[in-house]
């Protein structure tokens, strides 16, 4: 199961009747099919539902299903400090290399602004091809396209630490196409403002 962001709470034992400690799975949007096992003792349970809750005692953990209230109501300070939710921005390319079309170089602009805005945020550049050429080239080209996405926003003065570049071929196509399809809008990075 995928590893879900928990709102983890410690709660003082109040005549050894509250939990240690209380899992809350909260709902994802990019990953609807979240899921976290809470074992304790010789028990698990699996929070698959937004808001399902364990509290988590010596002899297992005792679940619960909350709604958006009721965890509002129990965890506001925790909720007020949580990051946003992540920012997804697609830039696109010109055929064959690490040139960004003309639109996608103004977009540019408006996703370094989200990014500097979130205090502490971070960036992932995801480069993608289409399926044209072999996978190991297209390994190395959306690889050079997540470098060349990442220099400009960081010669756009955003943190180099705080950017990172990944390349995933044609692996993961916006849109499906057979071998040696020329698809512009498989050609892309995806950035990730978190």
């Amino acid at each position: 199961m995928r590893i879900a962001t928990l709102l983890t709470a410690a709660a003082l034992l109040v005549a050894g009747c509250a939990p240690a400690t209380r899992v809350t799975l909260l709902p994802q949007a990019d990953n609807p099919q979240a899921a976290v096992e809470v074992t304790a003792g010789q028990r698990s349970t699996v929070l698959s539902r937004p808001y399902a809750s364990a509290a988590v005692r010596n002899q297992g953990p005792e679940p619960e299903q909350l709604d958006a209230a009721a965890v509002q109501k129990r965890y506001p300070a925790l909720l007020a400090v949580m990051p946003p939710p992540a920012e997804r921005f697609t830039l696109n390319f010109i055929t064959g290399g690490a040139e960004l079309t003309p639109e996608s170089t103004a977009a540019l602009a408006d996703v370094l602004a989200r990014a500097i805005a979130r205090a502490g945020g971070e960036l992932v550049v995801i480069g993608h091809t289409d399926r044209v050429g072999t996978l190991e080239a297209n390994d190395a080209l959306s690889l050079r396209r997540a470098e060349a996405v990442r220099a400009l926003i960081i010669e756009r003065g955003f943190e180099a630490a705080r950017v990172r570049a990944v390349g995933r071929g044609e692996r993961q196509p916006l849109v499906a196409t057979d071998d040696e399809v020329d698809e512009p809008r498989n050609r892309r990075v995806e950035i990730v403002v978190r």
